[in-house]
């Protein structure tokens, strides 16, 4: 729903004296276009947002001072969920811009604030907010599958191995479909990319949704399969097999699909880099396709193929 016409939730952060000034003037006309709620100390305003009832934050920033550099801290940490507009004691270009490049929507001085003004500014803020959160969100989505491309797999995948010394082991497989410069020569590009969406959806099919499934470039997948138990790497080879068999079974293009199969267990203590990970994963996805066997998966830091 565009913010033109919905009531907005506004978590007000600062010293209590300059946040009962801003609700005063945000309901000045009594249209009840805005629902606002007050936050004093870090922890009040920490507590807000972890319930995530909050559409914009508006800051009172009082200069450079110590405690209103805590109340920026906190808003700035929600930057990437939540749009902060800052409300500045004066025209300050060098803050403004700071602020700006840190992730601040918009900006607003004490000794330029109206109803209208104070409205206008925090419905753009939501509104480009939303938008930049969309396009950054396109930004990580491989067009031709939907699954996550490169970049997006990175993003996601180094967060939650930052996660699993509490959540407990993970394993990383990379797949290469085989043969797709032939299925493209032979068929032309638009079987090619046949190939890789039927790809894409047997990969789905086989993995949790919890699980961050990529094509990390033209031909190859990955997956971080997340509270991974011994044996899993085996049962998704066979998972795989029986998906890819199915698959094959559906007569309506002239190739088959296969995919090389490289997989590594990623340990809870002592977590080697995502690139190393990967690279051991790799080469054990290229050791499978020159040898046309199964593998088992490596454990740091040994690699083995069998």
């Amino acid at each position: 729903m565009s913010t033109i016409d919905a009531a907005i939730h506004i978590l007000l952060v600062g010293e209590i004296r300059e946040v009962r000034k801003l609700r005063g003037l945000l309901d000045c006309d009594g249209s009840r276009q805005y629902h606002v709620s007050i936050a004093s100390t870090v922890q009040s305003a920490h507590e807000r947002l972890v319930r995530d009832d909050v559409d914009v934050l508006l800051v009172a920033l009082r200069g450079k001072q110590p405690r209103s550099m805590d109340f920026l801290q906190i808003a700035l940490s929600a930057a990437p969920f939540k749009p902060v507009v800052m409300l500045l004691e004066s025209e300050d270009d060098a803050l403004a811009t700071e602020l700006l490049q840190q992730g601040v929507q918009d900006f607003v001085s004490k000794t330029d604030q109206t109803h209208c003004q104070l409205s206008r500014i925090l419905r753009y803020s939501i509104e480009r907010h939303r938008l930049q959160k969309t396009l950054q969100r396109l930004s990580l989505i491989d067009d031709l599958t939907g699954l996550h491309n490169r970049r997006g797999f990175f993003a996601l995948a180094e967060q939650h191995l930052r996660l699993i010394v509490r959540k407990g082991a993970a394993v990383l497989v990379c797949m290469d479909v085989d043969n797709l410069k032939r299925i493209n020569d032979t068929f032309g590009h638009s079987e090619g990319n046949r190939a890789l969406i039927l790809t894409a959806s047997t990969l789905r099919s086989c993995f949790r949704q919890s699980d961050i499934l990529a094509r990390v470039g033209g031909d190859e997948f990955c997956v971080l399969m997340t509270d991974a138990v011994p044996g899993t790497s085996r049962e998704i080879r066979s998972r795989l097999l029986k998906r890819m068999n199915l698959t094959n079974g559906v007569e309506h293009w002239g190739f088959r699909l296969s995919l090389s199969v490289g997989s590594v267990d990623v340990p809870a203590v002592k977590t080697p880099p995502l690139e190393e990970l990967l690279a051991i994963a790799d080469e054990l996805m290229y050791q499978h396709k020159r040898s046309n066997r199964s593998i088992a998966p490596s454990r740091i830091p040994q690699t083995s193929a069998v």
